[in-house]
């Protein structure tokens, strides 16, 4: 295929800033502007991999973050390898949401809270982002509580170590250059990889760690179980990842003409993900296995001080660096995305290609994050454990939300054009959303009834998603949301080349029009979304008090 894509010129598109068009300047490589020699041999195809490779694999490993080690760690130590199941089945729906970001972000050349602030209005970009906010700031709080738990392993007090690490997370980021923000960003990713060994001194049982990929837990599916399992989807498959995505391959200037690299970049990432996770839970799973350990989890920090005395210093050692590794990619990329998320909503210069002095909104909020973030973990007797414990629920609540606003944007023509979602991928992003609806349902159910008969309670939850899947798969098929899309489609240039077209500024597309049924399911999603917020709060303050 030749490929002959024209320079993206600022006007033309919906990019505003041009500090996102030029050169690619990755950690790996360069792809130049105006290279647009075909890419036939597998020598180039790999040298244009290399620059592009970042972001996807980037935003993947960011999410097995300080909750995520606590939460495989608690999985492994608790029930053993009987949760492993769960994490190939989150392969599917981290690919399928990640690519829908990518394309988004290629095509339109601006990040996802621009995109939802202009679609929708206002109020739903508020909506979008309000939520956004409170989560991923608790988030970067419990990040510093994984720097503090790891380096207390070694005897630094959290006093010295969280401000060092706060202050090490501005220097990183406000350089003024991408390229060496991202080579920051992939030293973290190499070092996501020490879990492997630390799996390996466990001794791990071929046929214990078979038998954990046969769905089932161990002592039955009850209200705590299912809280788990609901947390280990909601520490790796967080709001926040959209976000970030897509402002980072916005800033990282890639184009159409890139996606399938960048699709291979997320596809990586997310096996990376899933097989760190597995190696933290067989870790736990046989390190505990039959020691006064079991079913005791507490927390990081105590896993980190019993893996030190079942399995040795070493152990001990590995696990308090691949949480301290966690935690800083975690907190570099949830606060980064969140700084993105801003620029974008309130239109101010957000880019790593920009020093402190051309972007200082962006860097300011940064920042600020960070260092709120932090002073909260110094605070003495700060339930911080709770904030741990009651974050990955939420995200899991409110990822349905983000998906819902995804989706919608994935299928609007006037925004991607021939790059809308095919059909098929319709209806898989559809059960996707589905089933984690029906997770958060199963939470807030179990926190407000807590003697619920969970495995019932989800049996009838599964049915009824199947039946409102048939019937929101006839509607679609037949209504006319889809015979606008085609219609929207048919108005495109003949025939639309998908390698150069982007989404024209947004200030010239009239905004979609809401159908009556699409309102109504908004404003009944947005007020599911506060009940539930305010059960897990409430269920958090019973449990603060003790």
């Amino acid at each position: 295929m030749a490929d002959n894509t024209e320079p993206v010129v600022l006007g033309a598109t919906a990019v505003l800033d041009e500090a996102h068009v030029g050169d690619i300047r990755g950690a790996l490589g360069t792809v130049r502007q105006d290279d647009t020699r075909s890419r036939r041999t597998w020598r180039r195809r790999l040298l244009t991999l290399a620059a592009i490779v970042g972001p996807g694999i980037i935003v993947m490993v960011g999410d097995n973050d300080a909750g995520g080690v606590a939460t495989y760690s608690q999985a492994g130590q608790d029930y053993g390898t009987s949760l492993l199941w769960v994490l190939p089945l989150l392969v599917p729906v981290l690919v399928v949401n990640q690519e829908m970001v990518v394309r988004l972000g290629a095509v339109t050349g601006v990040g996802h809270a621009r995109l939802i602030k202009e679609r929708f209005g206002r109020f739903w970009g508020w909506f979008s982002i309000g939520d956004l906010l409170v989560l991923d700031f608790l988030t970067i709080v419990t990040e510093f509580i994984g720097v503090d738990l790891a380096l207390g392993y070694f005897g630094l007090s959290r006093y010295v170590s969280v401000p060092l690490a706060a202050a090490g997370l501005v220097a990183m980021t406000a350089t003024g250059s991408f390229r060496r923000w991202e080579r920051f960003m992939l030293v973290f990713v190499v070092a996501n990889f020490l879990v492997v060994p630390l799996a390996v001194l466990s001794h791990p049982h071929a046929g214990p760690f078979l038998t954990g990929f046969v769905p089932g837990v161990k002592g039955g599916f009850n209200s705590t179980s299912a809280l788990l399992v609901i947390s280990i989807v909601g520490t790796t498959v967080a709001p926040w990842q959209l976000f970030f995505q897509q402002s980072n391959i916005v800033d990282k200037r890639i184009t159409p003409r890139y996606i399938n690299y960048e699709r291979v970049d997320t596809v990586v990432g997310s096996l990376v993900t899933v097989i760190g996770a597995a190696a933290m839970v067989v870790t736990c799973a046989f390190a505990f296995a039959h020691t006064r350990y079991a079913g005791n989890f507490v927390d990081a920090g105590t896993v980190a001080h019993a893996l030190g005395r079942e399995l040795g210093h070493a152990a001990g050692t590995l696990y308090s660096l691949v949480l301290l590794n966690a935690s800083i990619i975690g907190a570099a990329a949830v606060t980064l995305g969140t700084s993105y998320a801003f620029g974008d909503f309130f239109g101010a210069r957000h880019s790593l290609h920009r020093s402190f002095w051309e972007a200082p909104g962006f860097y300011a909020s940064f920042a600020g994050l960070v260092a709120l973030a932090a002073g909260i973990v110094l605070v003495p007797h700060a339930p911080l454990g709770l904030i741990t414990e009651a974050v990955q629920a939420l995200a899991g609540v409110l990822l349905p939300s983000a998906s819902v606003f995804l989706l919608m944007l994935c299928n609007d023509p006037e925004v991607l054009g021939p790059w809308v979602n095919r059909p098929w991928l319709n209806a898989l992003a559809v059960l996707i959303i589905g089933v984690l609806l029906m997770m958060s349902l199963v939470l807030v159910a179990t926190t407000a009834f807590p003697t619920v008969d969970v495995a019932r309670l989800s049996l009838g939850l599964a049915a009824a998603l199947a039946a409102a899947l048939a019937v929101a798969g006839g509607a679609y098929a037949w209504g006319p949301q889809r015979r606008a899309q085609r219609q929207a489609q048919a108005a495109l240039p003949h025939p639309p080349r998908r390698e150069t077209w982007r989404m024209p500024p947004l200030a010239l597309l009239g905004r979609p029009p809401w159908s009556r049924g699409r309102l109504v399911a908004m404003w009944s999603l947005r007020g599911y979304l506060v009940v539930a917020v305010v059960l897990l709060v409430v269920d958090a303050a019973r449990l603060g008090r003790a």
